[in-house]
């Protein structure tokens, strides 16, 4: 049984990885963004994007 290499980067607040040399992917915690070939194309994008920021709960919103 062979185990799953993760390859995993941050960048403005987005995720690109790649799981076991396949396609670089540029992702939230909730979407995929894109699917790119090279590792430099996914942090071109990522690169590109506004930086993200995580949403946080404001507590007068919690029920």
């Amino acid at each position: 049984m062979s185990t799953a290499m993760l390859t995993k980067m941050h960048i403005n607040g987005y995720d690109v990885l790649s799981v076991n040399s396949g396609p670089w992917k540029v992702c939230t915690q909730a979407d995929r963004l894109g699917s790119f070939a090279t590792r430099e194309e996914a942090l071109a994008y990522a690169a590109a994007l506004p930086t993200r920021r995580a949403r946080r709960v404001r507590p007068g919103n919690i029920q």
